[in-house]
């Protein structure tokens, strides 16, 4: 196991937030970070809703930019980092350590969701709709963009490639795509718990399907199948005021999005 590098474990010392952001991120990003900051990953985002932001890093090869890491998490205490190779076959690694950080110190949070930097999250949507109405206490909950029938891809030339060394067989269990799935707070311990005994695989989403398989929780279908989108949504203030995620943003979209999103939404 990892060894945390920056940590913020009192993050949830005197509050049960309602939901724990877990944003996968590289030490480069820092105007993706900060847009997300000052938009829709603001903590104070949704009103009366107690929110915490984590960003999720791995290191650089020889520990370069960590100096600059370690004083932009003095300013906004909202990373946290493990010792592992921020790699892109280390993203299991990645969204794990986030699962361990909220069964470590944050877990009667009562929902996470994990997410990447180039995706815009409409969280008041997220809170007011999808996650407000569910009747607490709410367990055993993971729902997303499902993924349900999926195979491995062994041509090398892709993105999704998995060698026959790796993965075996020739079926996926369902899965939630990684641009952004949710779930309840209990679920992040239970991940963690079969995490040792489900073997690795670098494709994250897909190992999180397989430990939550492993756990027999079932993937709860969105309510509406265009909540969660895994290419870019064109923006519209009334498309999205209505859905939950758009993939493939620039950092200035999302101050754009988020501010126009805030001023026009009456209007829908």
């Amino acid at each position: 196991s990892f060894t945390f590098i920056i940590n913020e474990e009192e993050k949830c010392k005197d509050k049960t937030p309602f939901l724990v952001l877990l944003i996968s991120t590289t030490a480069a990003e820092i105007e993706h970070r900060n847009s997300i900051r000052s938009s829709w990953g603001n903590e104070a985002a949704v009103p009366g809703v107690d929110i915490v932001r984590l960003f999720m890093l791995g290191m650089e090869t020889n520990g370069a930019n960590e100096d600059l890491l370690l004083r932009e998490s003095e300013q906004h205490h909202d990373i946290i980092q493990q010792d592992f190779l921020d790699t892109y076959n280390n993203l299991t690694l990645k969204t794990l350590m986030g699962m361990r950080w909220v069964a470590s110190y944050c877990n009667s949070t009562r929902f996470a969701m994990k997410t990447d930097t180039d995706v815009f999250v409409n969280t008041m949507h997220l809170i007011e709709k999808l996650l407000r109405p569910l009747p607490p206490p709410t367990q055993n909950y993971f729902t997303g963009c499902l993924m349900k029938g999926h195979r491995p891809i062994r041509n090398k030339g892709s993105k999704w490639y998995i060698s026959e060394d790796e993965f075996p067989g020739n079926s996926y269990h369902p899965f939630c795509s990684g641009t952004g799935y949710v779930f309840s707070g209990d679920l992040a311990a239970k991940i963690v718990r079969a995490s040792l005994t489900v073997k690795y695989i670098h494709l994250e989403d897909v190992y999180v399907g397989f430990c939550l398989n492993a756990k027999g929780v079932e993937i709860v279908p969105p309510p509406h199948h265009s909540l969660f989108n895994i290419y870019k949504v064109p923006f519209s203030p009334c498309v999205y005021n209505n859905i939950i995620t758009s993939h493939d943003i620039q950092p200035y979209e999302h101050i754009d999005y988020w501010k126009t999103l805030q001023e026009k939404k009456h209007l829908c």
